[in-house]
């Protein structure tokens, strides 16, 4: 999701239910391969697009990113304010948390592409027969591979949406397959903020951090489902886990690190702090559910095979 303060971000993700190199699809990569010709009209869901759209609107990071990785970054006229990858992308003023429909309006664009409907904006601009697609927030990677592969339709590039995910799957089993088999799984504590929002096994990021094989230790704290995934933990709470690592995805935007970590009331103890596994990771990356995942997924990965099996 969007680059936020803390507290916004894990609650902002809460209510909309969401909330990674070399060998990765670089969202400022050309394709070998494409369409160079797409029979139009396409039909994605229950949008339809008469002709190649060529000013396309995005409100949302990973979609930017998605479609500038599948080669439609030249039909892309402008973008929002949180959207800073790849650094080319028309960044404008347009805000995806407050959209307005005037503003967008403004763009003429031929296609708007967003990940959120707030101030129901889909409705808004359905009423001035403005095609919308919609790509919600992911809560595992296929939701993420048909995100893709439907902007890639809707955009005239569908062989190259095809070549990114399968490049995609193919360095992920690549990377899992690397791995130490152990006989006891290693503990994980995923921290959003410094405020202690974390995400369980039951979201997207958790469920990257699953299939390299480690445990949440967030996944108590809302057995229930009623934070949608994104519990605030205690300081007691984590202590009290002793997590093997703890991922940071908060390095960038709140200055947290292994100092800042080991500094805090209790966590000097910690397995993941004697030990040297605090990761810092990409807050960007980390939030998003685009290409990059690839590259969230090998830091992570790089992290845990250093420990003996």
């Amino acid at each position: 999701m969007f680059r936020r303060t803390p507290r916004i971000f894990a609650a902002t993700l809460a209510v909309t239910a969401l909330a990674l190199g070399a060998c990765a699809e670089k969202a400022d990569d050309k394709p070998s391969t494409g369409t160079a010709a797409a029979a139009y009209p396409v039909t994605v869901g229950a949008l339809t697009l008469d002709k190649r759209p060529e000013k396309i609107v995005v409100l949302s990071p990973t979609a930017t990113e998605m479609l500038f990785a599948i080669g439609a970054g030249p039909q892309v006229t402008a973008v929002d304010d949180q959207s800073n990858y790849p650094a080319d992308a028309p960044k404008t003023d347009l805000s995806a948390f407050q959209p307005n429909a005037e503003a967008i309006v403004g763009k003429n664009p031929d296609l708007v592409v967003l990940s959120d409907d707030r101030n129901k904006i889909v409705e808004q601009l359905g009423k001035l027969k403005i095609p919308v697609y919609q790509t919600p927030a992911a809560t595992t990677l296929d939701d993420s591979y048909r995100q893709i592969t439907d902007l890639g339709t809707l955009t005239g590039h569908a062989d190259q949406a095809t070549d990114v995910v399968t490049r995609m799957k193919d360095d992920i089993t690549k990377l899992i397959k690397d791995l130490p088999q152990r006989a006891e799984k290693l503990t994980y504590f995923h921290e959003l903020g410094p405020e202690l929002y974390s995400a369980t096994s039951k979201t997207f990021i958790g469920s990257l951090y699953s299939q390299v094989g480690l445990t949440n230790i967030a996944d108590p704290a809302d057995a229930d489902g009623k934070n949608f995934g994104y519990p605030q933990l205690s300081q007691e709470f984590v202590v009290k886990a002793d997590p093997d690592f703890v991922f940071l995805a908060d390095a960038n935007c709140c200055q947290q690190n292994a100092d800042t970590v080991k500094a805090r009331s209790g966590w000097a103890g910690l397995t993941a702090v004697k030990n040297n596994q605090v990761v810092a990771l990409d807050d960007d990356i980390a939030s998003r559910w685009g290409p990059r995942v690839v590259d969230l997924l090998r830091v992570i990965i790089e992290a845990v095979a250093k420990v003996p099996a």
